[in-house]
Order: structure tokens, then C-alpha cells, then sequence
């Protein structure tokens, strides 16, 4: 059985997913969409040369457009039957989240959203230290992540709001972020943030401290103005620790108690190949999805907050609760 996949937005970052899909003998790519013939044409040169896009219907569809169309073409896509693979973040609206994450329980679709970190053994196995008690209760979380995208950026849709949503944190931001919220598993409650947009139209620099409902605090530094690309997130529970790479997870140290723990026993089976993989799998119906809307709407809580806070200079609540 072959899952034929559409690309809605031909930049970047979907080459790489084409790549990936192309790896895939399960997946077949059978349709591209942007706002000019020129950008799919140059893309199917660059990322599809030698294959064939015979024409049939798909059944899946990936998209990686501007954030603030995410939620129109997402409910399009659930809508003529398919399958959807949704380019961080999902959504840049509380109400946007809820109303696909209805849509997605009525159809019945996989939905998949692209975070790095799910994918990872390494994260997977510290989501299972926080859901055992290994290491005792999870206090506290600390992390930053640090990127050059204040001049990336600039001149390109990501810092004009009416098609970002937001700057730094809603972007690359959203991956440590969803490496905070996937891994704590509980609502937003309250946020406090700090935000510098370096003259832009948009956030830059952010400090954000979050307390999630179950009693759990965090603070994350999101860096837009830094040649040095790093990122970091530290759990502190009442019995032990772990520092991890929040971007992808790359690498994990573990400590039991005061003991740092030298070989943790993570195995590559914990992990998915890429959020990608994940999706085809889930698809043909091997594997469960990894990332799903319940994350987008947390996700959304959170940068709802956070740009609350900006605006008042004060403490925010989050949004209504997750239903479960």
C-alpha cells in the first residue's frame, strides 16, 4: 500500500520533507501547491528529479506555509478526506486549536505536527521517567535556545505578524517550547514574559516563566540575536535530574539522586526516524502518532499567554483547559 502525499508550500523546509518522503517506499508524492507555478516547478527540478507524479487523488497532505494560514488549509485538508502533516506550530490562535482538534476527532484523520523532539528516544525516555516517578516528583524546568534568526529573518514572511503570528518564540521557538509541554504533559496555567522585539514587528528576545497546572514551573530564554545556535533544557525533580538537547534531543545526561546515571538505558526502538516517518506509520496504521492537536492546543495556551503578558506587562492566565 503506497500513501500518496500533496506538499502545500514549496520553500525550504518542505524540501526537506521531500527528502524525507522520498525515503520512504510507502510514501509517493503526487502534487504540489504554492502561490506560483515558477516556485513548484523549480521545487520538482530540485527535490523530485527522476520521479513521476502520476494524477490520482491523495490521500495525505503536508503543509509548510506561512503559520497564520495553517488553520484554513489544515481544516480544507481534513475536510476532502485526508490526512494531515502540519509544520510547526499548528495554530496561532486558542480558538483556531480547538476548532481543528474537533475537526480531527470527527474525521477520524491522523494529524501529526512536526516537533523534532517526540521523535527522539532520548525524549521518550525521559517522558517516562516524569510518568513513573523514577526520579521523583518534576519541580522545575530551566532552558534556553539561542539562533540568528533576528537577520535570517529578515525581509521574509516570518516577521510580518499577519503571516507568522508571532516572531522567534511561535518559530524556532516552537520546538523547545513543545519539548517543555510534550514532556510535562499538563496545561498552562499562568505566564509571565518578558519580551524584546529589537525594532521589528515582532518578538526577538522573550523570557517566559510558565506554571502548568499540575504544580510544575519553568522558565526558557529564547535567543533571536545570536550567532551561536545552542539550546539546552534542564528537568529538576525531588530525586534527581536531567539536562537534554531541547532542539532534537541529540543528547541526554541523567542523574539518580546525586548520582549521575552513565549509561541510561535508551535504545534507538524508543524513537521514531523523524516526525515524518511517524506520520506514514501511523498512516498505514504500525505506530501511534507521536505529536497530535491536544500538543497545538497546549502550544497555543502558551503563546496566547505569552503574548498577553507582553501587551500588559503583567502575569497572564492561560486559556480554557484541555478537554481530554
Amino acid at each position: 500500500m503506497a500513501v500518496r502525499v500533496a506538499l502545500l508550500g514549496c520553500g525550504g523546509m518542505m524540501g526537506a520533507h521531500a527528502g524525507r518522503l522520498r525515503g520512504i517506499p510507502e510514501a509517493e508524492i503526487v502534487a504540489l501547491c504554492d502561490t506560483a507555478p515558477a516556485i513548484t516547478e523549480a521545487f520538482a527540478t530540485t527535490h523530485l528529479a527522476g520521479a513521476t507524479a502520476p494524477a490520482h487523488f491523495t490521500d495525505a497532505v503536508v503543509i509548510s506555509t506561512p503559520h497564520t494560514q495553517h488553520f484554513t488549509q489544515g481544516m480544507q485538508a481534513l475536510d476532502a478526506g485526508c490526512h494531515v502533516y502540519m509544520e510547526k506550530p499548528m495554530v496561532t490562535a486558542l480558538a483556531h486549536a480547538y476548532a481543528l482538534d474537533e475537526r480531527v476527532r470527527a474525521t477520524g484523520k491522523v494529524f501529526v505536527i512536526g516537533y523534532n523532539t517526540p521523535c527522539s528516544p532520548e525524549f521518550f525516555y525521559l517522558r517516562s521517567l516524569i510518568r513513573d516517578g523514577s526520579l521523583g516528583k518534576l519541580e522545575l524546568v530551566t532552558g534556553y535556545l539561542s539562533q540568528d534568526w533576528l537577520k535570517l529573518t529578515t525581509g521574509l514572511w516570518r516577521q510580518e505578524p499577519a503571516l507568522s503570528g508571532g516572531g522567534q518564540a511561535y518559530d524556532s521557538g516552537a520546538h523547545l517550547f513543545n519539548s517543555l509541554c510534550w514532556s510535562v504533559e499538563a496545561e498552562v496555567a499562568e505566564v509571565f514574559a518578558f519580551v524584546d522585539n529589537h525594532g521589528t514587528a515582532v518578538d526577538i528576545n522573550s523570557v517566559t516563566s510558565i506554571r502548568f497546572v499540575n504544580g510544575v514551573l519553568a522558565n526558557i530564554t529564547i535567543g533571536g540575536n545570536c550567532p551561536g545556535c545552542g539550546s539546552f533544557l534542564a528537568f529538576i525533580f525531588d530525586n534527581g535530574r536531567v539536562e537534554i538537547d531541547g532542539w532534537g534531543g541529540a543528547w541526554i545526561k541523567v542523574w539518580q539522586g546525586a548520582d549521575q546515571v552513565k549509561y541510561p538505558p535508551i535504545a534507538p526502538a524508543l524513537g521514531a526516524p523523524s516526525p515524518m516517518h511517524n506520520f506514514i506509520d501511523s498512516i498505514l496504521g504500525r505506530t501511534e502518532p507521536r505529536t497530535g492537536p491536544r500538543n497545538g492546543i497546549i502550544q497555543s495556551q502558551l503563546m496566547d499567554a505569552i503574548y498577553a503578558s507582553q501587551r500588559t506587562g503583567l502575569p497572564a492566565k492561560a486559556g480554557r483547559a484541555v478537554e481530554a
